[in-house]
């Protein structure tokens, strides 16, 4: 029998050890690099077999080694130093207070003191992607499941939170970023896994590096930055593929956000198969009418956020399948797969959701894609 396929965006609450250790080694501390490889060893497994116990359909690593989406590339590649202030999102330069207080809570991660493009973008090290593809190799084969994928950050995510100040243009350092990128990304799919590519900056880089743009002008890096995704991927199936598109994980306003209308047709020219979108939140889950106006290609699938990353709200299994039946009803109920709006722990430390929450609203996840499954098929 067919049935709504479930899955989400990647990253997943973290062991409070793993967290110790790494954030120990962080700040300078001495940390026993053996003991914190067999914490991730372990945390990977654990996370794996977690989600197969719930039921999830295609799993991931949890994104455990991860300092966060896009910051982890600063140890991979080479290329990056110094610092620069950062970016502030619109949204939040027009409630100042409350940014202050997001920022105190722990619940948005400023943006400044991030590292700089300041020579040849290049391969530095292989040694913890192998790391990671061993692990989740091991966890999928003691957990006995097959389905999986992992993330990988875009070359416009890394373009926005790293400066270019080496490149003579942002063309030729998208070019660089995506060209360095490509090993791990082919490296990802040889070992067995579909590829997530998190390409926030196609709608977030709206009201954050690109906030004082129009959105023509927008729409102009979005292409090119497509293109170098295509370009960076030439050599991987599309249906290998996933990209996620998504305004920010973090509880603002988003008042600014750009409205898929306007990004869609050039986010469609994207080679992956598989479109995970938010589709949850106050700002974006209205946006499943869309796709009555404009036609989905008939390569693509869309994994609509059908539950929010942001919030402890416990979503019913009810609203779960209601949502899953708005995109199935409009392009097909073999072309939606369930997912979620965002990761539950998109940078260490506290994640907005409380972690046991996390596991409760992926099991409304399941349960909300048996009950879709049951009206559509």
């Amino acid at each position: 029998m067919k049935k709504v396929l479930t899955t989400h965006v990647g990253s997943l609450p973290r062991p409070e050890i793993l967290l110790k250790l790494m954030q120990a080694r962080d700040d300078g501390e001495a940390v026993d690099e053996s003991r914190l490889a067999n914490e991730l060893r372990t945390a990977v497994a654990d996370v794996v077999a977690k989600q197969v116990e719930i039921g999830v359909d295609i799993v991931s690593d949890g994104e455990m080694s991860k300092p966060g989406y896009v910051s982890y590339v600063n140890e991979r590649l080479e290329g990056f130093g110094s610092s620069w202030e950062g970016h502030i999102a619109q949204d939040l330069r027009d409630y100042r207070n409350l940014a202050i207080h997001l920022v105190k809570t722990g619940l948005v991660i400023p943006t400044g003191g991030g590292p700089c493009c300041i020579g040849p973008v290049a391969v530095r090290d292989t040694t913890a992607l192998e790391a990671d593809l061993a692990n989740f190799a091991a966890a999928l084969g003691k957990s006995g499941h097959k389905d999986a994928f992992m993330n990988s950050a875009s070359p416009g995510v890394v373009a926005v939170f790293q400066k270019n100040e080496y490149y003579p243009s942002e063309d030729a350092y998208i070019e660089a970023v995506a060209e360095a990128l490509r090993s791990e990304y082919e490296a990802i799919v040889t070992a067995g896994f579909a590829l997530q590519l998190d390409s926030p900056d196609l709608a977030m880089g709206r009201h954050l590096a690109c906030a004082d743009m129009s959105d023509d002008e927008f729409l102009v890096v979005v292409r090119r930055n497509v293109a170098a995704l295509n370009e960076a991927t030439r050599n991987i199936p599309s249906d290998r593929l996933r990209m996620h598109v998504c305004w920010g994980n973090y509880p603002g306003p988003h008042h600014h956000d750009i409205p898929l209308t306007k990004i869609l047709p050039a986010v469609l020219e994207a080679r992956p198969r598989y479109l995970l979108l938010e589709g949850a939140n106050p700002r974006h889950a209205h946006e499943y009418d869309l796709f009555g106006a404009i036609e989905l290609p008939e390569d693509k699938v869309l994994v609509p956020g059908v539950i929010d990353s942001t919030s402890n709200y416990i979503e019913h299994p009810d609203l779960v399948a209601q949502r899953i039946c708005n995109y199935a009803d409009i392009v097909g109920r073999d072309r939606v797969m369930a997912g979620s709006d965002c990761g539950f722990s998109t940078f260490r430390g506290l994640p907005t959701v409380y972690p046991d929450i996390t596991w409760e609203k992926l099991k409304s996840l399941v349960e909300g894609a048996k009950r879709a499954t049951e009206r559509l098929y």
